[in-house]
């Protein structure tokens, strides 16, 4: 681009519409250096490229100067200090030096080095260390040009407690504070709660919570349905419930056909002592146990604790089907869909996603993939360093471990298939709606607000967030109402409130650099028109720009198909309720309202935990703990008599009068 603009011939007659509109673009290029992007007709890049030095390779360039030749991680911060790259490297110097050959990155970096205002790095010891940091900044921080996985919810986990005499068998999910035995992943919670029903029957543990078990006087419902061997009150021994729990954990680990047998050599025994009742009930295990082995549809006779991650492309997006395998069983199936992956190489989108996905997780022993991996054996190392024991990552595999990978691949590229199908039908529902209240281009982000209460207590507005992928749940935000003075239950206030708070935040951040400061292209509001002017009034005054508001009502029955849609200036309409476009408004509709009284229902839950006794003054955990462990419940507590709250350790006389005539002033 650096020959003179009149040197340039002009052949642009008859050639194609993108060479004339490059010709019509050289009239007015300066001389000199600078950056030019090829766009398409909807303004996304087609190609970047660059005429001398741009100003994030300047800024690599002078980084370069103090880079040490050691392991490290780096990072390229924007102009705000937010997080555009994180990367690895085993010689930072020789890493980074590479950015500033920016013709020969792929598209997706060339954005990031234009980007680019700051270079921080962080030494470590070693290149191992460098790729565990690595991925650990990636989840915490999101820079906006990596490989993220973006499908990052815990699995759930069997506990089997061991901080407790009895040990309880529960489903758990987040970080591993409690102590005890952990067994899992598994690929929902729906597979737990199932497992957990079928090893309940077979095994008998309890699975109360340690206030319940220390009140009952009688079993609880399920020893009646022979689903808890009642130690509570004593119905079975110690050493006895320990062998339960023995058998539970062998049969987790893997160690199944052991406990079929030791069952089934009982069972024979107590009928041969014509101890029916005992037999039975070990044949009711034993079909317990047949049960759950019947619904594991993929076993392996030579695989035990391992993970079988299966990669599909195309359509510029990638799936990674993940079938998790613990003590021989399957646990179930997860498919993952990690962003920026549209230039990677099927390596570089394993690499990422393994380094991310067990970054809060324990390894299993094997890992299957079903491409080479670059750096495999670093990842191994990384991966067996944080297990305390040796991991492996195969990838060529033969038999029966090859069939299993297909049966991997073949579910996730049906699952990409599924992906590909509804986002192609939902960016062209968000281009109706687009048509139908005038926007310029595609909306990119549509914003729907809804508010939930029950006459006017525990009040909570909702944000949620739509754009040409689908719902950006990352981006989703409630609102707890704080204005006192509003009357309860005002919806047109508690709209005021909400839409204030989260413009003027945008508006005190005009780059609007994080996705959650970003203006929408759209706004919906559930309501009819006091709602619309609510709003319109709130973003007149907190917001400069123009954003287009829509009020979406319900029909006079509140029923879907007959809503009315109010706009400033224009007359309310309605739509066919076949219309295509009332679908997809109604989704965007209703996902806020879910969103919103989910909310709603947690702030509400959160507050009915507080105990009654929270509100006595010189009750404090210790001494509420103590009047619980006695009494079981707050409730009991109310009902106690004088003489009992006394006769409870560590309740003075003066307090239990407190207590006493605190809930009999109530009643």
């Amino acid at each position: 681009m650096n020959e003179q603009n009149e040197a340039v011939p002009d052949t642009s007659a008859g050639a194609p519409a993108g060479v004339t509109v490059i010709h019509e673009g050289l009239k007015t290029l300066p001389e000199g250096p600078g950056v030019y992007r090829m766009l398409d007709e909807r303004g996304g890049a087609l190609y970047v490229g660059s005429a001398g030095a741009p100003a994030g390779v300047t800024v690599i360039h002078e980084g370069l100067k103090t880079l040490p030749e050691s392991p490290g991680v780096y990072r390229m911060l924007d102009e705000r200090g937010g997080a555009l790259y994180v990367g690895k490297a085993r010689n930072l110097k020789k890493r980074v030096i590479a950015y500033t050959r920016i013709d020969q990155l792929p598209v997706r970096l060339q954005r990031m080095v234009l980007q680019t205002a700051a270079l921080e790095i962080i030494t470590t010891h070693t290149e191992i260390e460098a790729l565990l940091l690595e991925s650990n900044l990636i989840k915490r921080l999101h820079p906006r040009y990596n490989i993220l996985l973006r499908d990052d919810k815990s699995f759930p986990y069997i506990l089997i407690t061991g901080d407790h005499a009895w040990p309880r068998l529960v489903k758990h999910r987040g970080p591993r504070r409690e102590g005890g035995e952990y067994f899992g992943p598994f690929a929902s919670a729906g597979a737990v709660t199932q497992a957990l029903s079928t090893l309940q029957r077979a095994f008998l543990l309890r699975s109360c919570t340690d206030l319940v078990f220390a009140a009952r006087t009688r079993p609880c419902l399920l020893y009646q349905i022979k689903r808890c061997a009642a130690p509570c009150t004593g119905r079975i021994a110690a050493e006895a419930y320990e062998g339960l729990v023995a058998q539970t954990r062998a049969f987790l680990s893997g160690r199944s056909s052991r406990v079929q047998q030791d069952l089934a050599r009982r069972m024979e025994e107590a009928a041969e002592r014509l101890d029916y009742e005992a037999a039975a009930l070990l044949r009711d295990r034993i079909r317990a146990l047949s049960v759950l082995q019947a619904r594991q549809d993929i076993n392996l006779p030579h695989l035990d604790d391992a993970d079988v991650i299966a990669l599909h492309q195309g359509g510029g997006q990638a799936c990674l089907q993940v079938f998790f395998f613990r003590g021989g069983h399957n646990y179930g199936n997860r498919a993952c869909f990690p962003a920026q992956t549209r230039d990677e190489e099927a390596g570089a989108v394993l690499s990422a996603f393994i380094g991310q996905f067990y970054d809060d997780k324990i390894p299993p022993p094997e890992i299957l993939v079903s491409h080479p991996v670059p750096e495999q054996d670093l990842i191994a190392a990384a991966l067996t360093w944080k297990a305390g024991r040796k991991v492996q990552i195969l990838t060529a595999l033969r038999g029966d471990r090859r069939k299993l990978m297909d049966l991997a691949l073949m579910n996730a590229r049906a699952a990409l298939d599924r992906r590909l199908a509804e986002s192609a039908t939902w960016r062209q529902g968000l281009e109706a709606v687009g048509r139908l209240f005038d926007c310029l281009t595609l909306p990119e982000r549509i914003e729907v607000y809804d508010n939930s209460h029950v006459s006017g207590t525990h009040a909570v507005g909702a944000m949620i967030v739509a754009g040409p992928e689908g719902f950006v749940k990352s981006a989703y935000r409630h609102f707890n109402i704080k204005d006192r003075h509003a009357a309860p239950g005002d919806d047109y206030a508690m709209m005021r409130e909400v839409l204030a708070r989260r413009f003027r935040h945008a508006v005190k951040n005009e780059a609007a650099v994080l996705p959650d400061l970003v203006l929408p292209d759209l706004v919906l509001i559930d309501g009819g028109p006091g709602q619309l002017n609510a709003a319109c009034a709130v973003l007149t005054e907190e917001c400069a720009c123009a954003v287009r508001v829509v009020a979406i009502a319900k029909g006079p029955d509140r029923n879907a198909g007959r809503e009315t849609f109010y706009r400033v200036g224009r007359e309310p309409f309605t739509l066919p309720p076949n219309d295509p476009t009332l679908h997809v408004l109604q989704r965007l509709r209703d996902e806020a309202h879910r969103f919103a009284v989910g909310s709603h229902r947690a702030r509400r839950t959160q507050a009915l935990r507080l105990s009654l006794l929270d509100e006595i003054e010189g009750v404090g955990a210790r001494r509420k703990k103590a009047l619980l462990h006695h009494f079981g419940s707050a409730r009991a507590v109310a009902e106690a008599g004088f003489a009992d709250l006394e006769a409870v350790a560590g309740i003075s006389r003066v307090l239990a009068k407190k207590v006493h005539d605190h809930f009999h002033a109530k009643g």
